[in-house]
C-alpha cells in the first residue's frame, strides 16, 4: 500500500501537528494554556440551538439535502448580505451555494478552476488551506508577501507582469487571518480592479467579517462595482456566532464561480444537514446587541493580552479584528524556536508564524478564545520565566 504522490507536497495540516504535540503534553500531567486554534469557547446562542431542537422533530429535515442548500437558507443569505453589507440583487438561485463551514468550498473552488501548473496567488503568511487547495488541484501557488509596512495588504504592483497574466485566482482574506489586519472598501476596490483586468477569479474569504472592535466595520468586497462579475465571497458562521462544531457557511458572487463550485459539491458532498441550515437562517436575525455581547468578550480579551505583552516590553497595535493576535517574536529567535520556548517553559500553545508561509517567519499568533483568566496566567507565567521582547 502506497500513498499517492500528491499528498508528498502536502504538509500535515498545522493545528493537526500542533494537536498531535499537546495531547503527548496533556497525556504527561502537564497543565496547558492553549492559545492556539480559534475556537470560540462561549456556546451557541440559545435561540439558535432552540431552532435546531424543534428542526430535529420534523421528518422533513431527515432526507438528503440539496448540495447547494434549501431555497430557504440561500435567501435567507441573500436578506442577510443585503441588510449587513447593502449588497442588493443577490440570486439566490445562481449566486449562492451553502457550504459545509468555509473550508471545505476554499479547497473545492480549487478544483473547479485550477488545472495542472496554473498559478494562483495567495497572501503570505495567510491560512494555510489557500495552498494545500492549490496543490491538491495540481495548481503552483505563488507568493505574495503581506509585511508590517504594507499594513499586511497585498502589494499587487510587486506582482510580475508575466504572472498576473497567468494567474487564475486571488486569494484575499480581510479581516485577514493570521494578522489580524483589515481592509477599506477602497483597497478591495484595487483588488477587484486588478482581477478584473488580468481576468483572474477573486476569491475572499471572509470568515471574521463580524469579529470586529473599536467601531470598525468590515466591507464586503460585493459592495464594490463590478465585484460580481469576478469575485465570490466565503463566508461562516463558525467564529461570528459561535458555531465552528456546526460546519456551515455560505459562498457569493460571480454565478459561474458558483456553478463551478456546485459542480464540484454536487460531486463531493451531499450538503449541509437541513436541522442546521434551518438553525442558521435563525442565526441571520442575531440582534446586533447580541453579536455585540459576543465581540465585547474578545475585545476584552484583546485588551489584557496586548496590555500584558507590552508590559513585557512588546511593541503591540491592538487588532481592529479577528480572534487573533499577530506578536513579533524576540530577535534572537525563530518563530519555531520562540513558539516551542513558550511551550516548554511556560506551558503556552501558540502557532509559529511560519506555519502560515514564510512572510509568517519572526512571528507568533496567540488566539483570543482562551478565557479571560488564563490569558492573564499566560503573562504571568512569561513574567516568572523572564520573557521579554528584546
Amino acid at each position: 500500500m502506497q500513498f499517492a504522490k500528491r499528498l508528498d507536497k502536502i504538509p500535515p495540516y498545522l493545528f493537526t501537528e500542533i494537536d498531535r504535540k499537546r495531547q503527548e503534553l496533556l497525556a504527561q500531567g502537564i497543565d496547558l494554556i492553549d492559545m492556539a486554534i480559534g475556537d470560540p469557547d462561549q456556546p451557541t446562542l440559545s435561540p439558535i440551538v432552540q431552532t435546531m431542537h424543534q428542526a430535529l422533530d420534523s421528518p422533513d429535515t431527515h432526507n438528503y439535502p440539496r448540495s447547494r442548500g434549501t431555497l430557504a437558507y440561500r435567501q435567507a443569505v441573500v436578506d442577510w448580505m443585503a441588510h449587513r453589507f447593502g449588497v442588493i440583487g443577490l440570486d439566490p438561485q445562481t449566486q449562492v451555494t451553502s457550504s459545509i463551514g468555509s473550508k471545505e468550498a476554499i479547497h473545492h473552488i480549487a478544483l473547479a478552476f485550477i488545472q495542472e501548473g496554473d498559478l494562483v496567488l495567495i497572501p503570505d503568511p495567510g491560512y494555510p488551506v489557500y495552498r494545500t487547495s492549490t496543490l491538491f488541484a495540481g495548481g503552483e501557488p505563488y507568493p505574495i508577501f503581506l509585511t508590517p509596512d504594507q499594513q499586511f495588504l497585498p502589494d499587487l504592483t510587486t506582482i510580475p507582469e508575466s504572472v498576473a497574466q497567468a494567474a487564475k485566482i486571488l486569494w484575499v482574506n480581510y479581516p485577514n487571518n493570521p494578522t489580524g489586519a483589515v481592509a477599506s472598501l477602497d483597497d478591495l476596490a484595487e483588488m477587484v480592479e486588478f482581477c478584473q483586468h488580468y481576468d483572474i477569479l477573486l476569491c475572499h474569504d471572509h470568515a471574521y467579517s463580524e469579529i470586529t472592535y473599536d467601531g470598525y466595520r468590515a466591507p464586503s468586497v460585493l459592495q464594490v462595482p463590478g465585484a460580481k462579475d469576478i469575485a465570490l465571497e466565503f463566508h461562516s458562521l463558525s467564529k461570528s456566532y459561535n458555531m465552528t462544531g456546526w460546519r456551515i457557511g455560505f459562498v457569493v458572487g460571480n454565478v459561474m464561480g458558483i456553478q463551478g463550485l456546485s459542480q464540484v459539491k454536487s460531486n463531493v458532498d451531499s450538503g449541509v444537514f437541513k436541522a442546521i441550515q434551518q438553525a442558521a437562517i435563525t442565526a441571520f436575525s442575531t440582534s446586533e446587541s447580541e453579536l455585540a455581547a459576543i465581540t465585547a468578550i474578545y475585545q476584552r480579551r484583546r485588551d489584557l493580552l496586548v496590555s500584558g505583552l507590552q508590559a513585557l516590553g512588546w511593541p503591540m497595535t491592538p487588532p481592529k479584528a479577528t480572534l487573533y493576535c499577530w506578536v513579533r517574536v524576540p530577535r534572537l529567535y525563530t518563530s519555531t524556536e520562540f513558539a516551542s520556548l513558550l511551550l516548554e517553559t511556560c506551558g503556552i500553545v501558540v502557532p509559529p508564524g511560519n506555519g502560515y508561509g514564510k512572510g509568517g517567519e519572526g512571528f507568533i499568533r496567540m488566539t483570543l478564545t482562551a478565557p479571560d483568566a488564563q490569558i492573564q496566567e499566560a503573562i504571568c507565567r512569561m513574567k516568572r520565566a523572564g520573557i521579554v521582547y528584546r
